[in-house]
């Protein structure tokens, strides 16, 4: 297997019986409670050309190509604090740190808060974009407070 790109900027695969593929997309296969697990690639007609059970195995440059692409693709902001929440009902409208800066989202009911994997948490905003928390126990004291009232 080997992974490149053209001189179009798609991915192109080269499978183990020689063929190309190109414009192959990775798809994670469980992105939210294994970011770093397996991976998919998919032709642009939707079929899976490869399966990689393990991309920290593969050569380096592959996995930095596999990363950049999907870097472009994904956007999964992880809350890193709670700052204020307008109210214990919902909707409520919160402001949060994340890894990508801070923001306000709106909570439209305790439901859009599901349990992932382990301790993790999916918050859904009224817009469907998901925020993650990896591990709620290790926020701030008052982030914790805040969270336990919507969970």
């Amino acid at each position: 297997m080997k992974l490149s790109r053209d001189a179009h900027g798609r991915l192109v695969l080269r499978d183990a019986d020689g063929a190309e593929h190109v414009g192959v997309l990775p798809v994670r296969a469980f992105p939210l409670s294994d970011p770093g697990g397996a991976i998919s690639l998919v032709g642009s007609d939707g079929r899976e050309r490869l399966w990689i059970a393990s991309p920290a195995d593969l050569p380096a440059p592959a996995r930095a190509l596999l990363e950049e692409e999907l870097a472009r693709r994904e956007f999964a902001p992880v809350i890193a604090q709670l700052v204020e929440v307008s109210t214990f009902a919902t909707p409520s409208t919160w402001t949060v740190r994340t890894d990508r800066g801070d923001t306000q989202l709106v909570l439209k009911g305790e439901e859009d808060i599901r349990r992932l994997g382990g301790s993790a948490l999916l918050v859904t905003d009224s817009h469907g974009v998901g925020y993650r928390i990896p591990d709620p126990r290790a926020l701030d004291k008052r982030s914790k407070r805040l969270l336990e009232r919507f969970l």
